[in-house]
């Protein structure tokens, strides 16, 4: 069975939405959940998942972690054996998230508040994976250092996903796969 479908069945969508948005979970389309950020596309998020591999007992940085639902997702792919770490930049949204995280029950997750001025989690870097849910205008170098090697790394970049993967020795590779649209990414 494909785990990101199956993590999809394990974690529905409409828990992460605000009532008013929940009759249109099934929707393939992005959805508002306040402060002028989105629930993703639920195929976009696929796609994402697939390119990041996540496996059991990975740790994982969720970048953007808005409503908590890629949190949850890639913590029903990490098992309880990883851990997975969300950063949001809005405080209503962190509240939001780790509501809708907490009604899971996947207690190896949690949702954090931006740190001023920092990307992503560096404290507790290195990350077997990182998958950044806004769009970067350039490579963010920040993160690029808080990638283990090996690690896999899953952003869009000045529109296109892009793939960073490190080696065990640390060379980093990068591979583009399509075009997509997401609220930017900013420090907080």
């Amino acid at each position: 069975m494909d785990p990101v479908l199956d993590a999809f069945s394990a974690v529905p969508r409409e828990g992460f939405l605000p009532p008013g948005e929940r009759g249109f979970a099934r929707f393939d389309e992005p959805l508002p959940i306040s402060h002028g950020q989105t629930n993703s596309q639920p195929r976009t998020v696929a796609d994402m998942l697939h390119l990041l591999d996540v496996t059991p007992g990975d740790t994982v940085l969720d970048v953007g972690s808005g409503s908590g639902w890629t949190t949850a997702l890639l913590a029903h792919l990490t098992g309880p054996e990883g851990s997975v770490v969300g950063v949001e930049l809005e405080p209503d949204l962190v509240e939001f998230g780790r509501r809708n995280l907490a009604a899971t029950g996947q207690a190896w997750s949690r949702i954090e508040q931006a740190e001023p001025g920092v990307l992503g989690w560096p404290r507790e870097a290195a990350y077997d994976r990182i998958l950044v849910s806004a769009e970067a205008e350039a490579m963010p170098s920040e993160l690029v250092a808080q990638l283990a090697a090996p690690g896999r790394m899953v952003l869009p970049v000045a529109g296109l996903m892009t793939l960073v993967e490190r080696s065990a020795t640390g060379k980093t590779r990068l591979s583009e796969h399509g075009w997509y649209r997401f609220v930017p990414l900013r420090p907080s």
